[in-house]
Formats: structure tokens, C-alpha cells, sequence
């Protein structure tokens, strides 16, 4: 498998990422102009990893971000769709406990991580706001959740600026540096697709998540989103309620969507803490 589809098949984009894996690190950082080394420094210190804590990283890739988390004495599971992704990370960081696993189908039981936070993967997610509720299933009351993401540039003339990038400069970047080129082509489209930061807000709240915010980070061409799951269990048993209320009954047809929730967290902010 060169490249995935823009449908984003599982079996697609893992067999994609498989073929990419051993020098996946190594190109990003070259696409990035070194940028994420920033982004990673961002996520870890939004993460906030404590000793004793459980973290999930999902979309893991091969570690590199674990890894971060990992040393401040947390525990953390690494998961990924890829296997050779977690093949690698499993060589690099033995240390961490690696799984593969479907971020749409998370192998964990209800309320079991202090953290979640998930790297440049959501976008990747045939249905992500079935991703971000599992997300949600798996945190324990009062639990973080911690995306960073490729977003877009709230200035018109840079939103130009990074379209001409991904159109013209990556696919040359990634044709010198990368052993599957064509994956990176799938990466330029899946960025110029992904929805913007106030969308991506919508979606994280629309799930139960309270104190939604945002950070632009590089100008906004990658914004860093948060979120709580509430730890009021009167908060909790009215998000369970509407949840189940807007399943679709025996003999519906059609894919249920998230309910949105009341917006108790403000508005969404490119600034200030997170």
C-alpha cells in the first residue's frame, strides 16, 4: 500500500504507516523545519504527566512521544492501527507498553486513564468524533484530554503561504527524504481537508469534554486543543442520559452522531494558557 484514500480505511492508512515507519521521525522532522521538537515540548507540558499516573497515547507511532511522557514517572500505553509503527517503537522504547489497537474501538476498559493525548493521528480517523468519545469512555472523571493537530492559520496570507507548501514544497521534501513519497501526498490532502479549530472545539464538547480551549502553535498551522471529562457525577449521569437517548432506536437506520453538549467552557481561545 502506497498511499491510503481520502475515505481513510483503518486497513488503508495502517498498511500506508507500515510502509513508513522506519524513517517516519526522521522525515517529519525534515517537514517540519525541526518545528516538532516545538510541538512535542508543548504537548508534553499540556499532558502534564504526574508519577503514578495512566496515560494513553494513541496514534503513537513509533514512541517518540511516549517516550516524553514516560520520563516524568507516569505510566504510559502507547497504541497505534500500524503494526509496523508499533514494531518499531517496541524496538526503540522497551520500556513502554505498545498495543495495537483502533483509536475508533479503544481495547480499554471504561475509566482507566488519567490522560489521554493523541498527536497528528485524529485527522487520520475515518470517524473522528467516534474516536474522541471513545476518548472520552476511557477517562476517568476529571481526566485530560490533550490533541495537537494540523489546523489552519487564522491569517489569510499565511493560510496561502501553507497551501503553497503542502502543494508544492512538500512533495519535493518527501520525495528526497522519505522511502514512500506518495504517503506524503495523502498527508497534504488530509492537512487541506481537516476542519479548522473552532470545528474541532465543537467536536470535542459535542463528545461531554468541559473547559475546551485552544492554542495556535506555529502561527496556527498546528493548533493544541484540551479538554476535561467532567468529575461532577450529576454532570456525568446528564451526558450518559443524553448519550443514550440519542441512539437510534431498534429498526433506525443511519450511524448515530454525537450529541452536542451545553457550552459550559466558553469559547474556544488561540491564546493564553491552556
Amino acid at each position: 500500500m502506497s498511499r491510503a484514500d481520502m475515505d481513510k480505511q483503518p486497513d488503508e492508512v495502517a498498511g500506508m504507516f507500515d510502509g513508513v515507519a522506519g524513517g517516519y521521525d526522521r522525515t517529519n522532522t525534515i517537514l517540519a523545519v525541526g518545528n516538532d521538537y516545538l510541538w512535542r515540548i508543548a504537548t508534553a507540558r499540556a499532558v502534564d504527566p504526574q508519577p503514578g499516573e495512566r496515560i494513553l497515547d494513541v496514534a503513537a507511532g513509533t514512541g517518540t512521544s511516549s517516550a516524553t511522557f514516560a520520563k516524568n514517572g507516569a505510566s504510559v500505553v502507547a497504541l497505534d492501527f500500524s503494526p509496523g509503527m508499533v514494531e518499531e517503537g517496541r524496538k526503540r522504547h522497551p520500556g513502554i507498553e505498545f498495543v495495537v489497537g483502533d483509536a475508533q474501538q479503544l481495547p480499554f476498559d471504561d475509566e482507566v486513564f488519567d490522560a489521554v493525548t493523541i498527536s497528528f493521528g485524529l485527522r487520520n480517523v475515518n470517524d473522528p468524533k467516534l474516536a474522541l468519545a471513545e476518548m472520552y469512555r476511557v477517562l476517568k472523571p476529571g481526566g485530560r484530554l490533550v490533541i495537537c493537530e494540523f489546523s489552519k492559520p487564522p491569517v489569510a496570507l499565511l493560510r496561502a503561504g501553507h497551501r503553497a507548501y503542502l502543494k508544492l514544497v512538500l512533495p519535493v521534501v518527501a520525495g528526497l527524504s522519505s522511502s514512500n513519497p506518495d504517503a506524503y501526498s495523502y498527508l497534504a490532502e488530509s492537512i487541506e481537508e481537516w476542519p479548522d479549530q473552532g470545528v474541532l472545539s465543537q467536536w470535542i464538547r459535542g463528545v461531554g469534554f468541559t473547559r475546551v480551549a485552544y492554542r495556535n502553535l506555529t502561527a496556527g498551522v498546528v493548533a493544541l486543543h484540551r479538554g476535561r471529562k467532567p468529575a461532577d457525577a450529576v454532570v456525568l449521569a446528564s451526558h450518559a442520559k443524553r448519550k443514550r437517548a440519542a441512539r437510534p432506536k431498534a429498526g433506525d437506520s443511519g450511524a448515530s452522531t454525537p450529541p452536542t453538549a451545553p457550552n459550559t467552557s466558553g469559547t474556544a481561545t488561540d491564546a493564553g494558557d491552556l
